[in-house]
């Protein structure tokens, strides 16, 4: 029998981790095929993947956090190749705050992540089509603007490596007093929204930056994007935040969001919005967020909570919460 191939694909910033190494070669003692690719600069994933597809690897794994996963992963997507002709997906999770990785159920130690490629066959999985002034963008996990999004991109790269996902949490403590409302039409199939938000997420998966659940009941194979909208609170301020510590996250969430489960949403506004992409940030005054079902496989817990169940399934339509 021939030894299934591997190409991990790493993230430069994770070169080092010598659990990573002792990982692979582990891996490697039980019979995988399996070579390790380092990410420099800019490019470098899609090349990799390239070449990985042309070798005919048969599983190429991301390992970093929710960048390298989209980075990846967008590379199959573009491809011209049916996603059951290209190799399956894999993710070690490496980043800072993992939120795929932590909201899918994949262990967040190399050696069981890579055996959980080894035993679990890959799933179809849907990812999002962004079209921006720029040009063509896609995502693995989540696309969120405003207050989170400003989070994010402000939080300092060596309070992140100190702190962890909790670096998130002391940014956005710290903009608390500053966050600007961004006005905006939100607008999709029998569904319209227009006004000020404080934040947006439109998600395949459920959170970002760092533990964010801005669409906590997303799924990543029901064909459908999950749209959640906060809007500017004024005197609610109060109220949610006792709600937060009191009932927690999902329950504020009600309280003060609008949310949707939709095939496709456009965002327009008069002023640029900036959209984090997977921690990729984006600015654009009009977007258009299309989920394209099934358009990657990948190795997935078998309880992984972002899997729809067969008798649980929630057609795409306007839901308003």
């Amino acid at each position: 029998m021939t030894a299934p191939r591997w190409r991990l694909i790493l993230n430069g910033k994770s070169a080092g981790d010598d659990d990573l190494r002792d990982a692979v070669g582990s891996m490697r003692e039980e019979g995988i095929a399996l070579d390790v690719r380092v990410t420099w600069e800019d490019g470098d994933a899609e090349r990799y993947v390239a070449e990985a597809i042309a070798d005919g690897v048969d599983t190429v794994i991301a390992a970093g956090g929710d960048g390298t996963l989209s980075e990846v992963a967008t590379t199959l997507a573009h491809r011209d190749e049916a996603a059951d002709a290209l190799p399956s997906l894999g993710l070690v999770p490496l980043g800072t705050a993992n939120d795929f990785a932590m909201a899918a159920g994949i262990p967040d130690e190399a050696l069981p992540a890579l055996r959980l490629v080894r035993d679990i066959a890959a799933v179809s999985i849907d990812l999002l089509r962004i079209d921006a002034e720029d040009g063509e963008h896609w995502c693995a996990n989540l696309a969120s603007g405003g207050f989170g999004t400003e989070v994010t991109v402000e939080t300092d790269e060596g309070l992140k490596k100190m702190l962890g996902g909790l670096a998130y949490l002391v940014t956005g403590i710290a903009k608390l007093g500053r966050i600007e409302p961004v006005t905006a039409r939100v607008h999709g199939p029998d569904f319209d929204w227009q006004g000020e938000f404080i934040a947006v997420g439109i998600g395949n998966g459920r959170q970002a930056g760092g533990g964010q659940a801005l669409c906590p009941d997303a799924l990543v194979d029901d064909g459908a994007l999950d749209l959640t909208i906060v809007p500017e609170l004024s005197g609610e301020v109060a109220a949610t935040v006792g709600t937060l510590v009191k009932d927690g996250k999902h329950a504020a969430l009600e309280r003060v969001a609008t949310r949707a489960r939709l095939p496709w949403v456009e965002l327009e506004a008069e002023q640029p919005i900036t959209l984090n992409l997977d921690g990729e940030p984006v600015q654009s005054r009009r977007f258009r967020i299309e989920c394209v079902p099934g358009r990657a496989r990948m190795h997935l817990p078998a309880d992984c909570p972002l899997r729809m169940q067969p008798d649980a399934q929630w057609p795409a339509g306007p839901r308003v919460g």
